[in-house]
Order: structure tokens, then sequence, then C-alpha cells
């Protein structure tokens, strides 16, 4: 068995071993976990650190690289070994130890296939290992006591011998003298919060040893920790200024609306023009009709009266006449008038009569009923492009409300939860506002209100009052629409206003311009708009408005849901 023994003693071979320059890894691995770990360390440089490259041996009998021992001599005013410090009259010819570089490069390559997972080509980073001499492997940490930036391989002393686990290692950094006093050359591992910078060890025993310090740890997660607001408060900055892009992008879209809403006059013109065409043309055919008719009255008239002007004439003669024969035999022919048709209820109906204008009108309507349809789906989907995130704030519920663990649902339950009462809490209505304010732009969110025979939505400003009754109007700071008793809609204007509803709200969006003061409301599935507050003024900070109202022995259990 072949084994190195420590720096200064001769190497002996007890068996014959024929030692190949090119050991296999997998046989040196055999030896080496058969050996001490003394004998392993011994394949290590005292001045790199490193595995041998090169190796020499000085006539005192200690190893190095010889790069690193000529570097070390050559620093020096004087040859001297650098472990035992034996002085060397001359500098000693330097030769390979070939039997200690046969054994250094199986050990060299094991290490390397065991840290290839990490470390596979020199890399190009700024923090390059400092101990690596040809290739430059990348340093994955630094250490504060030996200011030295290690890569995987020449970390592995750190890692395995016991008084360097000791040191401070950190993510690896090129300035490391930037990380250390320039006073006490000591890692600067506290933080004066008095003075507001970094110190070490030895500082605080002298120049702050009466200033509030900390450890740089505890110090840098208190940063953290503000860093974490201030990132919260940015990304809140970034997503408004967001919105406002889409805003102006949107305002850049205008011509286009208009061009849209251009196009549904148009087509309501057109299909205006069409009615009255249609109805000018079933007028025209009824006019023809009629007067074709009424031509054949005048014509059957005519030949009445020519009938009744011939038996005047005869009756005219017969009153002059003398021969009273002649007018006794003719009497019962010409005694009565001629036989003639009863004109009396005959009538010549008009063009354009009630039934056919009511007809053409009602078609119309219709068909202004479908675009007017189409234009509420329009202006629908594209204030759905304006949807924010909305969840129910916990801080303003009333007690009895229920809130689920997403914040996206709210119903009224039977018993007060232990809540404290807050300046910002409902503590008479059942009612609760989001989370999310807003204090400029568009917005829009959806409620499903199905199940439910009673509720309240809308937005309400900052500033409402939340204790006590309240007087819902937007005098006082309120925009809503509700509903009771299952069918009865109404307004929170003023005066309110009740809502007439084609069909049952499954779903109710909110829409809200600040800037133009408007706050639109809409049933979602119908597509339909159901009622709009117009030239509102608005000046702080506006908070969707959520009521389930109560449960009613739970006819309305159903829960208010964020959609």
């Amino acid at each position: 068995m072949l084994c190195v023994v420590p720096d200064g003693c001769t190497f002996e071979q007890t068996n014959k071993v024929n030692v190949k320059e090119e050991a296999d890894p997998r046989s040196f691995h055999i030896m080496a976990s058969s050996s001490s770990v003394l004998c392993e360390d011994q394949l290590h440089c005292s001045i790199c650190l490193d595995v041998f490259t090169d190796p020499v041996t000085t006539p005192c009998g200690h190893n190095f690289c010889m790069i690193c021992l000529k570097e070390f001599w050559d620093s020096s005013s004087h040859c001297q070994c650098p472990v035992c410090k034996t002085n060397f009259a001359k500098r000693p010819e330097l030769c390979v130890n070939m039997f200690i570089s046969a054994l250094d490069a199986p050990f060299k390559k094991a290490v390397q296939v065991k840290s290839s997972s990490t470390v596979e080509n020199p890399t190009r980073s700024l923090v390059p290992c400092d101990v690596c001499c040809e290739k430059k492997y990348a340093a994955v940490k630094s250490c504060l006591i030996c200011m030295t930036s290690y890569c995987k391989i020449h970390l592995e002393r750190h890692e395995r011998v016991s008084s360097l686990k000791k040191h401070k290692l950190m993510d690896p950094v090129e300035n490391l003298e930037d990380y250390t006093c320039q006073k006490h050359e000591r890692p600067l591992e506290w933080f004066c919060r008095d003075d507001q910078m970094c110190v070490c060890k030895f500082c605080i025993e002298i120049e702050h040893s009466t200033h509030n310090t900390v450890r740089i740890e505890e110090e840098s997660g208190v940063k953290k920790t503000k860093l974490g607001k201030t990132q919260t408060e940015v990304q809140h900055m970034t997503q408004e200024r967001l919105t406002k892009i889409e805003e102006i992008k949107h305002s850049k879209n205008t011509e286009k609306e208009k061009a849209d809403m251009v196009e549904i006059f148009s087509s309501l013109m057109r299909c205006i023009e069409r009615s009255q065409a249609e109805l000018l043309k079933v007028m025209k055919e009824k006019q023809k009709a009629a007067e074709m008719q009424a031509e054949e009255f005048v014509k059957e008239l005519e030949q009445e009266i020519t009938e009744l002007k011939r038996r005047n004439t005869e009756l005219e003669q017969l009153s002059h006449t003398e021969d009273h024969f002649h007018l006794l035999q003719i009497y019962p022919s010409l005694c009565s008038p001629p036989h003639t048709q009863d004109w009396t209820g005959i009538k010549i109906k008009s063009y354009l009569s009630e039934e056919t204008l009511r007809r053409a009108l009602s078609q119309l309507q219709e068909t202004l009923s479908e675009q007017l349809q189409k234009v509420e789906e329009a202006e629908l989907k594209r204030i759905q492009q304006y949807a924010v995130h909305v969840t129910l704030d916990p801080d303003t519920a009333h007690s009895k409300l229920i809130l689920s663990d997403d914040r996206k649902q709210v119903k009224h339950g039977h018993k007060r939860q232990n809540v404290p009462d807050n300046p910002e809490r409902f503590n008479h209505c059942v009612c609760v506002l989001g989370k999310e304010g807003f204090f400029s732009g568009r917005f829009y969110y959806e409620v499903q209100v199905r199940g439910k025979t009673a509720w309240d939505l809308g937005v309400a400003r900052e500033s409402i009052n939340r204790k006590g009754e309240i007087t819902a109007s937007h005098e006082n700071g309120y925009w809503c629409v509700c509903l009771r008793n299952e069918t009865e809609y109404q307004a929170w204007d003023s005066p309110p206003v009740s809502l007439s509803m084609k069909q049952t709200p499954k779903k109710v969006g909110v829409f809200v311009d600040y800037e133009e003061g408007l706050i639109s409301f809409y049933d979602v599935d119908a597509k339909s708009h159901i009622y709009s507050f117009t030239g509102q003024n608005f000046t702080e900070k506006l908070y969707p408005y959520f009521c389930p109202c109560l449960n009613d022995g739970g006819k309305n259990s159903a829960p208010l849901v964020i959609c």
C-alpha cells in the first residue's frame, strides 16, 4: 500500500507499486478512502491551498507548487522555506517531484469530476476565482477572513477543514476590501445606527462603544422590510401609470369609437328610411286600389244619375200631360223611383289608415330596440376592459357579516363576531367596503347577486358616516342601486328612482368614470343598462360598496360574490 507521509519525512514504499503518470481516479479514491485525512492534506500546496500544480520539494522536505514557490521567493528579500522558515544561502534548483505529481493528477481529476455538476467551463463572471491559475472559474463564495474568492473546487477546504469552517463566507464579490474595515482590517459585521455606517468588532469597542449597534444581518432585515413597503408602493405607482397608459391609449381610440357610433346611427337612419319607404309603398298600393274602387263607384253613380235624370224628365212631362188615360196606364211604373244602390254605408278607405301607421311604427320600434341592444352590448364590452381586482376590507365589515377566506364573498350571519370597533367599521348597517380605493381614472367590477331577495351595490366615498343609521343618497356619499322584496329595484338618487327590469339580474356590473362623474350599473347577462348617475363631482377616494342585507330567516342567505 502507498501512503504519503507529512512534509519533512521520507516516502517509503513497503510494497512495490508501479505508479503511472496518469493513474485511475477510482484507484486513487480507493487508496484515499483507506488512508488518513493527513495523507490527503499533503496533496495541497500550503501557499495557494490548492491541489499541487507541478509539485516541487525544498531541501528541508516541504512541498509546494513550483509557480507558488517562485513567486514567494521573488517577492522576498531572502530565500527561505515558507513553512519552517529555513534560510537557503542560494536559491535551490527546483525540479518537479514526479512521485507526488503522479499522486496529485488523479486526485485533481477526482475533485473536478465531483464538482462537474456545478462547474463546467471557465465563466465570464465578473467575480473570478482568485486561486485558479490558468482557467479562471466562477467564484461561488468570498471569504472575508482570507479576503479571497473561491470557485467550487477551491472552496472545498473551507467546507472540510474545521478551522476554515469558522470563516465568514458570503456571495462572491469583486471588491472584497470594501467589506473590510480599513482601519482594523476586520470584517464589517456590525452596523452603527447612530452614524448609519458599517463597522467591525474593534470599532464598536472603541469609537462606537456608546452607540446603538446591531449585527449587520439584523439591520439588513429591517432595511429589507422597509424596502418591501417601498416596493409595494412602487408596484402600486407602476400599476397606476399602466392604467393611465391604457386610458391614454383609449383616448387615442376615440376616432374609432366615434366611427362606431356614426355607423350605429347611420344604421338607424337607414332603418328609418327603409321603414318609411316600405310604408310609402304600402300607402301607394292602397291608394291605387282605392282610386280604382272610386272610379268604379263614380261610374255606377253616374249611370244611376243618368237613369234618375231620365225618370225625372218623364215625370216632368207627365205632370203637364192632358192625356189622362195614358197617365193612368203608365202610373204604376212611374209612381216609385227607379231601383238604385244604397250608397249610405259605402265609403272609400283612407290609404293612410291608423292601423297601417301603427304597424309600421311598431316594426320600427322593434328594430330600434334591436339596435339599442347592440349599442348597450358594445358599451358593456368597452367598459369591461377597465375591470379591476376588488376584494372586501374586513376592517370595515359589520360584525355580523361573514367574509370568505379569499375576501370575495360576503353574507349576513346570525351572531356578532368578536372584532374591534375601529372607526372604519360599520356598526349598524350590515355593510362592507372594498379594500381597494380609487382616486382617478375608470374602473369596473362585477358582483353575482343570484338567489338573493335583497341587496345594495355601488360605490361610496371615503368620508362616509359608518356609525348608526345611514341615509343612503349621493348627497351623503353613496351611489347605489338596490333590491327589496325580491322584485322591487331602486336607484338611490334624489328623489329615489324606481327601476323597471326586463328580467331578474343574476350578475350586476358597476362602472365608474371618476373624471367624468359617472357611475353606471349593468345587467351583465342581459348585456343591458340598468341606471346611471351622471354629472357627479368626486373629490376624494371612492370604494366599492356592498350590502348583502339581512338573512331574512334563510330567504336571503345567498352571498354577494365578487366575480
